[in-house]
Formats: C-alpha cells, structure tokens, sequence
C-alpha cells in the first residue's frame, strides 16, 4: 500500500473558541464554511483551509500553554499596508515593524490566541 494523502489543513485549537472564530471572521472576510458552535468552524482560503477547534475538557490544558507556537500562519497579501490597516482596525494592531528580505515584505502580528501571524507581500517579479 502507497501512503497519499488527498488534502492539507492547518487547525487552531482555542479554548477561546467564538473569540477566536470572530476575529478570524473578521480578518478574512468571510463567514466559516463549516460551523459547529462551540465544536469548529472552519474557512476555506485560496489555497487551503484553516480549521479551528475547541478542545475537549480534558485536552483544554495542553492547548493553554505558555509557550509561544513555533508555527506561523503565513497569508500572502497583495498590499501589506492595507493589511495592516485592516488588522489594527480589528484591534490587533502588528507590534512591530515591516521587514524587508529577498522574498519580499512582511510583518508579524497575532491572532487573540497569540498564535503568529505573518503578513507578506512578495517581491515583484519573486513568483
């Protein structure tokens, strides 16, 4: 038997669930696909899906760890400063500055979680 697999997801767990789901909503601009009040929801992006969850009772420790994730969510944005124009607005405002690299332009931010959010715009002509 030949291992494949026939999609990929990213999944957030949150104990603050609804918060988590609202700004989510908010920020992509568009309602969850899938939603089970208080269980998941998830948003279809272009090119994957982003899944958030609430862990059982019995799980709520693991997730609510003081650790920052080592595991950004990554969105491409065709204008980084509308982007953070409309993050800020959402009240989620990026700590810091942009920063230039090969690939392009970006900055973080975080979600109320705190898990990592990098914003990039790509360099012209770097796709």
């Amino acid at each position: 038997m030949v291992f494949q697999y026939t999609n990929a997801f990213v999944t957030i767990a949150s104990v603050n669930f609804e918060k988590l789901v609202n700004f989510y909503t908010r920020l992509l601009e568009q309602k969850p696909l899938t939603l089970v009040p208080n269980v998941y929801a998830e948003f279809n992006l272009v090119s994957m899906r982003l899944g958030i969850f609430q862990p059982k009772n019995t799980n709520e420790s693991e997730f609510e760890a003081i650790a920052k994730s080592k595991i950004s969510l990554c969105l491409e944005m065709s204008n980084l400063e509308d982007a953070i124009a409309h993050l800020t607005a959402l009240g989620y405002p990026p700590p810091g500055d942009i920063s230039i690299a090969s690939h392009g332009r970006e900055i973080y931010a975080y979600d109320p979680d705190g898990n990592r959010l990098i914003l990039h715009q790509a360099a012209i002509g770097s796709h």
